[in-house]
C-alpha cells in the first residue's frame, strides 16, 4: 500500500486531496491540526507519532524529525541496500509528502515580534519537503495546492511521470529558497548594525504575477514579477485594473512614476493629479477637487499629455472623469472611482483604470535596478520632504506664495528625470524641463513649454534637483521672469551662483538634500 505524509498550514483542497489518495488505496499519514482536519471529515489517518514510535515533543517543535520519516521518504527505490536497510530497522517507503510551511510571512507582516516571529520558522515542514524534492525519481512532493489535481489526475492515470516529477520539485526547491530569503530578510531588517549596511549576499524572490504581450518594444519577451515581501504587500503587484486593455510593460514603468509623484502628497487633503509621459511628468498641480487638479495639470503641456498616463492621490469624480474623456490618454491610476466616475469611462473601453494605494516610501525600502551582469541596489528615493536643513541664502527671503510654490516644485523635481527644472506658479508646474545634458538646457526647456502654452513666468518659481554648477541657469531663471530659486547646493560654485541670485534679486533656498532620478 504506497503511503503519504500531509501536513499543511494552508488546509485549502487538503480534505479533497486526500479523499482522492485514499479512494485510490493510500495510507495517510499526519500530524497535529491537519490529521485533526481529515478525521473530522471521516478520513482515517494515522498519527506521525505511531510511525515514528515517539511521541511529538516541545509543543510540537520536534514530530517528524526522525529516521522513520526521513529514511522512508530518501530511500531509493532503485537501490536494493536502501530496501534492505529499511526493511533492517522495520521502516517502510513513504511515496508522496504534501507539506506546505508555517505562515512566517504572514506573522511578520502582523507585526510580530522576534519570538514570536521564531515560532513561524518551520523546521520539519522545509526538511521534508527537501528530502522528498532530492528524492522525486521515487517520491511525489506538493507544495502549492493548486497542484493537488493534477497530482491526482496522474496518479489514476497510473502514476506521475519524471517529467511531473520533476517539476513538482523544482517548485519545492523555489519555495523552500524563498521561505529561507524571507527569513534572512527579517533578520537583516531586524538587526541595528545591518540598518546601515547592505548584506554581503542578497536573495530576491520573485514571482510571476502575468507575462506581458512583449517589453519596452516587440521584439523584447517580457513579464512582471512581485518582489516576494516587497512594499508589505503593496506596490504595483497590489494594483486593481477595473478596465481597460491588457497592461504593458511601458504602461507598468508609466503607472509606478506616476504613483511616486503623487505619493508626495499622499495623505493631503489637497488632491494632487500628475500627468506623464516616459515615466516623467509633463504637468503637476493641486486643486480643490480631482476636476480643478487635473485641469491645472493638463494646462502645463497638453501636447505632451496626449497619450499619457494620469495619476491622482485621491478619488476619481464624475466631473473630472468627464473631462479626461474628452482626451486621449493610456492610463489613469487613483486609489479609488467614485461610481459616476466609472460610467463615464466605461465609454472608453481601453482607457486603462487603475486602483492603486498612493502611500509614501518606507524608510530603508529597497530599490533595486538592473544592469548588464548585474543589480544595483539603493534605499528607495523618499518622498517626505522635511524641511530641518532648509536655507536662505540670498538677501531677500521668499514671499509666504513663493514658499509655498518652493515647497511644491521641489516635491515635483524628485519625479522628474534628471538634470530636473520645474517652474511653477500657485502650486501648478507651468514648466517642465528633463533629462537634458546640461541644467541650462533644462531650463531653457522649461521656459520654452510655458511659453508654448502663453503661460507668464513673471513671479514663478524655479525648483532644480541637483546644484547650479554654473550662474547660467539662474541667469536663465532671473530673465525668463523666475522670482525665487530652490535647489540643494553643494557646487564649489554656490558663493558665484548665490551671487547671482542676488543680482537679479531673486530668493534662494538650499535644501542640502539632492534628489536625482535617473
Amino acid at each position: 500500500m504506497p503511503r503519504a505524509i500531509l501536513s499543511v498550514s494552508d488546509k485549502e483542497g487538503l480534505v479533497e486531496f486526500a479523499r482522492g489518495l485514499a479512494g485510490l488505496g493510500w495510507e495517510l499519514i499526519s500530524t497535529g491540526g491537519t490529521a485533526q482536519a481529515l478525521r473530522d471529515a471521516g478520513l482515517a489517518v494515522r498519527d506521525v507519532a505511531e510511525l515514528t514510535g515517539h511521541p511529538e515533543m516541545m509543543d510540537g517543535r520536534v514530530k517528524t524529525l526522525h529516521p522513520a520519516v526521513h529514511a522512508g521518504i530518501l530511500a531509493r527505490r532503485d537501490r536494493p541496500e536502501d530496501a534492505a536497510a529499511l526493511a533492517a530497522q522495520g521502516y517502510a517507503p513513504i511515496d508522496l509528502v504534501a507539506v506546505n510551511l508555517y505562515r512566517f510571512r504572514e506573522a511578520v507582516a502582523a507585526g510580530a515580534a522576534m519570538p514570536k516571529a521564531m515560532e513561524k520558522v518551520d523546521i520539519g515542514g522545509p526538511t521534508m519537503l527537501r528530502a522528498a524534492a532530492k528524492n522525486h525519481r521515487g517520491v511525489v512532493v506538493v507544495v502549492d495546492p493548486a497542484d493537488y489535481e493534477r497530482v491526482l489526475a496522474a496518479l489514476r492515470g497510473g502514476g506521475a511521470d519524471e517529467a511531473l516529477r520533476a517539476q513538482l520539485a523544482a517548485k519545492v526547491f523555489r519555495h523552500t529558497a524563498e521561505y529561507d530569503r524571507a527569513i534572512a530578510e527579517y533578520f537583516d531588517a531586524s538587526s541595528v548594525q545591518l540598518a546601515a549596511e547592505w548584506p554581503e549576499t542578497v536573495t530576491l524572490g520573485l514571482r510571476k504575477v502575468q507575462d506581458l504581450r512583449y517589453g519596452e518594444n516587440p521584439d523584447q519577451p517580457a513579464a512582471f514579477y512581485a518582489l516576494a515581501g516587497g512594499a508589505g504587500g503593496g506596490g504595483l503587484p497590489a494594483l486593481r485594473q477595473v478596465q481597460g486593455k491588457e497592461l504593458s510593460f511601458n504602461n507598468l514603468m508609466d503607472i509606478d512614476a506616476a504613483a511616486m509623484t503623487v505619493s508626495a502628497w499622499a495623505g493631503e487633503a489637497r488632491v494632487a493629479c500628475a500627468i506623464l509621459k516616459h515615466t516623467t511628468p509633463c504637468g503637476v498641480a493641486l486643486g480643490a477637487d480631482a476636476l480643478e487638479a487635473y485641469e491645472r495639470a493638463l494646462a502645463t503641456d497638453p501636447t505632451s499629455a496626449f497619450g499619457g498616463i494620469v495619476a491622482f492621490n485621491a478619488a476619481v469624480t464624475a466631473p473630472a472623469a468627464e473631462s479626461m474623456s474628452t482626451h486621449f490618454l493610456e492610463v489613469i491610476v487613483a486609489p479609488s472611482f467614485e461610481s459616476g466616475a466609472l460610467e463615464v469611462l466605461a465609454r472608453k473601453k481601453n482607457l486603462r483604470l487603475i486602483e492603486l494605494a498612493i502611500e509614501p516610501t518606507r524608510p530603508g525600502e529597497p530599490d533595486y535596478r538592473s544592469v548588464r551582469g548585474g543589480v544595483l541596489a539603493q534605499h528607495r528615493l523618499r518622498m517626505d520632504f522635511a524641511e530641518h536643513d532648509w536655507k536662505v541664502v540670498t538677501r531677500r527671503e521668499p514671499s509666504e506664495p513663493e514658499w509655498r510654490d518652493l515647497r511644491f516644485a521641489w516635491r515635483v523635481s524628485a519625479a522628474v528625470k534628471s538634470n530636473a527644472i520645474v517652474l511653477a506658479r500657485g502650486e501648478r508646474t507651468i514648466g517642465i524641463g528633463a533629462g537634458q545634458m546640461s541644467r541650462v538646457d533644462s531650463s531653457r526647456v522649461a521656459v520654452m513649454k510655458a511659453a508654448d502654452q502663453g503661460i507668464e513666468i513673471a513671479g514663478a518659481v524655479l525648483a532644480s534637483d541637483a546644484f547650479f554648477p554654473f550662474r547660467d541657469g539662474v541667469d536663465a531663471a532671473a530673465a525668463a521672469g523666475a522670482r525665487a530659486v530652490i535647489q540643494p547646493g553643494g557646487s564649489v560654485r554656490d558663493e558665484e551662483v548665490i551671487a547671482a541670485a542676488d543680482e537679479h534679486d531673486l530668493a534662494m533656498v538650499l535644501t542640502g538634500r539632492r534628489v536625482f532620478r535617473h
